[in-house]
């Protein structure tokens, strides 16, 4: 059984239950609510706030993954799903977010007034002005308004998003291969690499079977360098490419 959100039209009504991970799929404006929410475990209280922050990032972005899952319709692209996160986290006590050109030009969503108009036609912020420098816009979902902690820290968890180690992917892939690496990436910690598949592909946007697809392209992309789904348990389970280890040049050879 799965501990599951569920949202009316209005996003003002929410329920939580327990249910299977069919129904949760099967049923609109739902997201698991992922077990490392409920973790017991709390930062050490002598830790520094800013490494506190670090460490959380991975954790702030799944939550966000999560509410966007319920927020935004299931057709949404993932693409819009990536800017909704950076909107999302990137915004202020008022639900407005201001992103310059060179945020959107590195995510490769410069000029793409379609990505934008998939999120207003969810009802989940204005359409900002295309031909400004900075695209400003307003969520109109009132949720986004209440997040913790401050928006230092989010600011930090979207620069995260952008390049979520260990599985960074290159900003040219497609919109959906950075997506499901992102989402691993926020699954991705010490205790393991792994989660419920039902769970990856509902952030992810996708049915388990395109999930399965998507992240067969990772192993492709040397993002992953194998993945399997536990039968039994429905759990898939990763294993990022590990980082090459500098070479030294000739240079440093004849240096030495």
């Amino acid at each position: 059984m799965l501990l599951a959100l569920t949202r009316d039209r209005s996003g003002r009504t929410w329920r939580l239950a327990d249910t299977c991970a069919a129904c949760a799929a099967a049923t609109s404006h739902t997201a698991v609510v992922p077990e490392t929410l409920l973790s017991p475990q709390r930062p050490a209280a002598s830790a520094p706030a800013r490494s506190q922050g670090h460490t959380n990032e991975p954790q702030r972005v799944r939550e966000m993954l999560t509410y966007l899952a319920s927020a935004l319709g299931c057709v949404t692209s993932p693409a819009a799903r990536l800017l909704a996160l950076q909107c999302a986290l990137r915004a202020n006590a008022h639900g407005c977010v201001r992103l310059p050109a060179g945020l959107l030009r590195s995510m490769r969503l410069h000029r793409r007034p379609e990505v934008w108009q998939e999120l207003a036609q969810d009802g989940w912020l204005t359409l900002p002005d295309p031909r400004a420098d900075f695209l400003q816009a307003r969520l109109l979902d009132d949720t986004v308004l209440d997040q913790a902690p401050g928006r230092s820290a989010r600011r930090r968890a979207a620069h995260w998003a952008l390049n979520p180690a260990p599985l960074t992917v290159a900003a040219a892939a497609h919109p959906a291969d950075r997506l499901t690496a992102l989402v691993l990436a926020a699954h991705t910690t010490t205790a393991g690499t792994a989660a419920d598949m039902a769970v990856v592909a509902r952030l992810c946007g996708h049915s388990p079977q395109q999930t399965q697809v998507l992240l067969d392209r990772l192993v492709a992309e040397r993002i992953l360098s194998a993945w399997h789904l536990q039968r039994d348990t429905d759990e898939v389970h990763w294993q990022p490419v590990p980082p090459r280890r500098a070479v030294p040049g000739r240079a440093d050879t004849c240096a030495h």
